[in-house]
């Protein structure tokens, strides 16, 4: 499927704010795997359809988790909305066709992150936070980072989320912690 049928499909499927987030993940995508040499069709295809089911309802959420094969457990049957990652990949493949499992990791995995995550995971999960369309504290040093090193930005993104999520009580997914060390260990050294 061509970019422009999935955009038009993806107008039919999202509101007008997480379309314009979607456009502006891709373009961020493309630019960081120019950036840091990652293939910028993969990038801009991840980075387009990353958030295909965020606006399902919980019982869809649910039904495309489930066929995509992932183990729901506690926390993501708490926080539904972690769902949208694992679903968004079924629907990537159901959908638009996508068989390339980097891009349907990287719509996977795109929320949660997880320990080894590849070059085009760690972008799509980047980019979803750094697009033009978000506005948080410190949006602007993780942005000016993504740039710089691609894994530093990933722990600083992490640590921004962890520490959101914390400061409202909310429960963390061990695939962020698990995530987190990796690539904390992996910078060190300790790991490969």
């Amino acid at each position: 499927m061509k970019i422009e049928q999935i955009k038009d499909k993806l107008k039919e499927l999202l509101d007008e704010k997480r379309y314009v987030h979607s456009i502006g993940t891709m373009e961020c995508a493309v630019k960081l795997a120019e950036r840091f040499g990652e293939d910028a069709q993969k990038a801009m295809i991840a980075g387009l359809v990353h958030d295909v089911a965020k606006c399902l309802d919980k019982q869809q959420l649910l039904n495309c988790a489930l066929k995509s094969g992932i183990v729901i457990d506690n926390i993501m049957r708490s926080q539904i909305e972690l769902l949208h990652g694992p679903a968004g990949s079924y629907l990537a493949r159901k959908l638009f066709g996508i068989e390339d499992v980097d891009i349907l990791n990287a719509i996977a995995y795109h929320t949660t992150g997880r320990e080894n995550m590849s070059k085009l995971e760690k972008i799509i999960y980047v980019a979803d936070l750094i697009e033009p369309s978000r506005q948080f504290e410190r949006v602007e040093k993780l942005r000016e980072k993504s740039f710089e090193d691609l894994e530093k930005a990933v722990v600083m993104a992490m640590d921004n989320t962890l520490k959101y999520v914390i400061d409202r009580g909310g429960l963390i997914h061990p695939n962020t912690i698990y995530a987190r060390n990796w690539l904390i260990l992996r910078e060190s050294g300790e790991v490969r």
